[in-house]
């Protein structure tokens, strides 16, 4: 009897302790400060914005990632470990502060994570002496000269630059055009130099100039 009696004791002792420390484990709990942590997040030059940084909380698996802006906002607690990462910078991490109206805004930098690999030249040859041996070793065909003087002639060349498409400029000459007749023709009907009275009088004046 004496001995399930110390038993007894002894586990409501180990009961008691359990209760007492899961009590003050949820006053701390509660007496955390919750705030709406938010932010700016920029590249190590301090005026780009990083989209796509996850800001989160490894300890409760929560958190948020930076929008095109670089801005992000979420609750935390006063004291959360805050991680940073995102790809080409190096990862860092914060604690939440307190604060007094229940906001903490913050800005922050990252540094960006470069890395420098060494120099690898990839060649078909195991050392400079055997591409030196290969290179003499070529023989190149004798019609090698007419056949690249061929390519060079005035009606292959004409064919080949009638066929070519339009490069940068000239596809901004033909944007900038196609926007000039579009706002002409907005305010009415394009005009026709032919059916411009003034255009035949200068016309006629020019021939009988030249008759006298």
């Amino acid at each position: 009897m004496n001995g399930l009696k110390t038993n007894l004791s002894k586990l409501l002792s180990v009961f008691v302790l359990i209760v007492c420390c899961f009590g003050i484990h949820q006053a701390n709990a509660q007496e955390q400060q919750v705030v709406q942590l938010s932010g700016i997040i920029v590249a190590d030059d301090g005026t780009t914005e990083l989209p796509g940084v996850h800001v989160y909380v490894p300890e409760y698996g929560r958190g948020t990632t930076t929008n095109v802006y670089g801005y992000f906002s979420m609750p935390a607690l006063v004291g959360d470990h805050v991680v940073l990462s995102s790809v080409g910078f190096i990862k860092q991490d914060f604690i939440v502060p307190s604060s007094s109206n229940g906001r903490v805004n913050v800005m922050i930098k990252m540094q960006t994570d470069t890395v420098y690999l060494e120099n690898i030249d990839i060649t078909p040859f195991l050392s400079e002496k055997m591409f030196k041996q290969a290179i003499l070793a070529m023989r190149l065909p004798e019609d090698q000269g007419r056949a690249a003087g061929s390519k060079l002639d005035g009606d292959v060349l004409s064919a080949m630059a009638g066929s070519v498409p339009y490069d940068a400029q000239l596809n901004a000459t033909y944007y900038f055009n196609q926007q000039l007749y579009y706002m002409q023709d907005s305010y009415g009907p394009r005009s026709n130099p032919f059916l411009n009275p003034f255009n035949w009088a200068k016309f006629i004046n020019s021939l009988n100039s030249k008759k006298k």
